[in-house]
């Protein structure tokens, strides 16, 4: 994770780029927490640097749940880095809660797909948790020890506190680093992939699950996902990306009613629609071979 020299030129397409809906905001709309202004990233260095993010701009709002999906190798990754303050972009600026991002920031969590290597395998799980509050200074141990047991209570996994990850499954695990997330008491919680390793049924469990927390913590989440009827089913807006160098080629608002089953939802004639148009979308910007 190196910071990238020149700037990559930046590209028209963004400015342009198609929205629908109350969800096309400018920059320095009230009420955005996380602004991100016309941001480029290259990685690599001299002949190997290779631009990744163009000219790219969106915000999210508090309390919106936001799905990232764009074709594959476009970045979202790097991008979400770029958010999370673990790459620092090469131009242009990320802010969070009105303040420049030039580090991870206190108040911003992560959730890697990863979870196997994201947790600690020495630790417990209840460990695993507290751990997680490590830049929390006005909480007593005591009151963290409390915490911890009501988000992995929350997470369906009471009475497997004192079990280490290893011993538990992988959907459980990834269960104990969305907990872990939650812990620091974050504001805003970056998802990248996050349940891409697990299979189909606990895919949809932990789907309901994330709703439901972030409903519950007032989270504002930003999901980087590949499943496109993921990121419709999840979503109050949907931003796609283009291919590298990868500006934002639409933002798509979803008005599906909150709760959502996943039967009836998935059902619905408008998210029938939404999955359509992301996908055609997507399609549309696949290099031909």
């Amino acid at each position: 994770m190196h910071p990238a020299g020149a700037n990559p030129a930046r590209s028209a397409a963004n400015a342009g780029a198609a929205t629908s809906g109350p969800e096309s905001r400018s920059a320095g709309t009230p009420g955005a927490l996380l602004k991100v202004q016309h941001i480029a990233k290259a990685l690599g260095e001299g002949a190997m640097r290779n631009p990744i993010i163009g000219d790219l701009s969106f915000e999210a709002l508090e309390g919106e749940f936001l799905s990232i999906v764009g074709p594959s190798g476009c970045g979202k990754t790097t991008l979400l880095m770029c958010l999370a303050g673990l790459y620092r972009v090469d131009s242009g600026t990320v802010e969070f809660g009105g303040k420049p991002v030039d580090g991870p920031p206190a108040g911003v969590s992560v959730v890697f797909q990863d979870y196997s290597r994201s947790l600690l395998p020495w630790k417990n799980n209840l460990q695993n948790v507290v751990f997680g509050m490590k830049r929390v200074h006005d909480m007593s141990r005591a009151d963290k020890l409390a915490y911890a047991h009501e988000l992995l209570a929350n997470v369906g996994l009471k009475g497997f506190e004192r079990h280490y990850p290893w011993q538990v499954s992988g959907g459980m695990q990834q269960r104990i680093a969305i907990a872990r997330g939650l812990a620091a008491r974050s504001q805003l919680l970056l998802l990248d992939e996050p349940l891409a390793a697990v299979d189909a049924q606990t895919r949809a469990d932990i789907q309901d699950l994330l709703l439901d927390l972030a409903r519950r913590y007032k989270q504002t989440c930003v999901l980087v996902t590949h499943d496109v009827d993921e990121a419709v089913y999840m979503a109050d807006r949907i931003v796609v990306l283009s291919k590298r160098p990868t500006v934002v080629a639409q933002q798509i608002k979803v008005s599906l009613a909150r709760p959502r089953t996943q039967l009836e939802t998935r059902e619905e004639r408008e998210f029938l629609d939404l999955r359509h148009q992301v996908v055609t979308l997507i399609q549309s910007m696949r290099t031909p071979h």
